[in-house]
């Protein structure tokens, strides 16, 4: 049931080894087809594999991976940023390798507006009357002659 240490890391080495010869594709349009990306990038290098990433429904997400079977492919492809495909303007750039832990705090962040401040913590006040009767605020009687 125990996993190899060395095989974990060889398959973070096999990751990093394909992240290298990968390149994300940022604003594909939602029609578009694996084939028709792969057509695109064809003239960088020999396409091995494209990736387009869909929700738990099935649409598109609107980027998507290309892998080429060569490293050298990458560079070729960052080329053909801001290039158009179905009318939209591809953003290109080299795949990042997938750190995990990497998203694991989701702490409060101070607001950038009101600067850090600790809470407070909570003191309770009590009234002369009683659990929860608040009077409503009045405003003070004037004084009216007639």
């Amino acid at each position: 049931m125990y996993e190899d240490s060395s095989g974990s890391s060889a398959t973070q080495a096999e990751k990093e080894e394909v992240d290298a010869r990968s390149i994300y594709v940022g604003n594909v349009d939602y029609a578009c087809t694996p084939e028709e990306v792969q057509q695109h990038f064809q003239s960088c290098g020999t396409v091995n594999r494209v990736t387009i990433l869909t929700d738990k429904f099935g649409q598109p997400k609107g980027f998507a991976y290309v892998e080429f079977v060569e490293i050298d492919a990458v560079q070729n492809a960052l080329l053909l940023n801001e290039s158009e495909l179905h009318g939209r303007q591809l953003k290109v750039s080299a795949k990042r390798t997938n750190v995990p832990g990497m998203k694991q705090y989701r702490g409060r962040r101070p607001n950038p507006y009101l600067g850090f401040r600790p809470r407070r913590p909570f003191v309770p006040v009590y009234t002369p009357y009683g659990y929860g009767r608040v009077p409503r605020f009045r405003r003070p009687m004037r004084y009216r002659p007639y």
